[in-house]
């Protein structure tokens, strides 16, 4: 794929040290023409074409409905796989890709880039370390500036799927804990095209975990101030706020303060995890070349989106769901209350 987050891969990988060549493909070939011409790269016609060029990793930042057949497509060919979030449409199709994966020793990296983001890896590192005490509450946001397309909604699954997903992912993979239950709501405040397309505008959800801390997640695609990415991690001890930095879109309403709206807040996700990105794609040249482990499986991916699935549920019964019960489903199994 050689759409913007596709143009910005590639980009980034012409700069890594290691890199000896890189080759774009696409389904619109004018599009991926263009871009290889911008970047000095060669362009395949077709992805049986850029895989007969004998690849070391493949990027993969298609369409959302093309991430699995994709990703199989490079573990026929036995070639390392990064894929952008999320790995399928639906839970059976990203089973299926857990299980191939699983099943071989080609590795596969799923993009959730966050785990790369300074701000993550430090609030990781002082709960670990106890600096915080025992952990209570977790505060997640994710609020765009502006919303996406249209066309986008109809295929994006949903404000909890395509969206808090990046929130879900990175709760686990910060606390090193298993989110047991939900409750969520979602609203339409905004452009009609979103309940025409079965999603919601905004969303919250309380999550309770394993060990009986509590987080709360929201997001929104109309969020005027500035795109806005944080965490607050709270313990008994202590606390860390992620994405409190000059360019977080957060005008005190306080008088007398020397707390201001930064002068240029964030605009895109692009831009506020430009450095989270190139990281992660450093790291995935490591796994291709098989001097490192993937650092965030399908498996993984799959728990994340089994929570995103439980809070869709909860939005639409209006009732607390719990995360057994998605994955007895998705099993075929009878459902768990916990």
């Amino acid at each position: 794929g050689t759409g913007r987050i596709g143009a910005f891969h590639a980009e980034t990988l012409r700069g890594i040290p290691g890199v000896t060549g890189i080759v774009v493909a696409d389904a619109d070939t004018t599009r991926a023409a263009s871009l290889a011409d911008t970047l000095g790269v060669r362009a395949a016609t077709s992805v049986e074409e850029m895989y007969a060029d004998g690849l070391d990793g493949v990027v993969i930042t298609a369409a959302t409905s093309a991430h699995a057949a994709l990703i199989h497509q490079a573990l026929d060919a036995g070639v390392p796989v990064f894929c952008e979030k999320p790995v399928a449409l639906d839970v059976p199709g990203t089973r299926d890709v857990v299980a191939r994966a699983e099943a071989g020793t080609v590795p596969v990296q799923i993009g959730f880039q966050r785990r790369f983001d300074a701000g993550y890896r430090a609030a990781r590192a002082a709960l670990r370390s106890g600096e915080l005490g025992w952990l209570h509450t977790l505060r997640a946001c994710t609020s765009d500036r502006t919303p996406p397309p249209a066309a986008y909604i109809p295929t994006s699954g949903g404000l909890f799927r395509d969206c808090s997903i990046h929130d879900f992912d990175i709760l686990r993979w910060l606390t090193g804990r298993e989110v047991v239950s939900v409750y969520a709501q979602g609203a339409n405040r905004g452009a009609s095209f979103f309940a025409a397309g079965d999603d919601v505008d905004t969303c919250a959800a309380l999550l309770r975990f394993d060990d009986d801390t509590l987080a709360t997640v929201t997001a929104t695609r109309y969020n005027g101030a500035g795109h806005d990415v944080r965490l607050e991690v709270c313990g008994s001890e202590g606390a860390r706020i992620v994405g409190l930095d000059d360019r977080a879109p957060l005008p005190s309403a306080e008088t007398g303060l020397s707390w201001q709206r930064a002068a240029a807040p964030y605009a895109t996700f692009m831009e506020r995890f430009h450095d989270a990105y190139v990281t992660e794609l450093g790291v995935f040249t490591e796994v291709a070349a098989g001097r490192t482990p993937s650092p965030c499986s399908p498996g993984e991916a799959l728990e994340a989106l089994y929570i995103a699935e439980a809070c869709e549920r909860s939005r639409r019964t209006g009732e607390p769901v719990t995360v057994a019960d998605i994955r007895a489903a998705a099993a075929g199994g009878a459902t768990t209350d916990v």
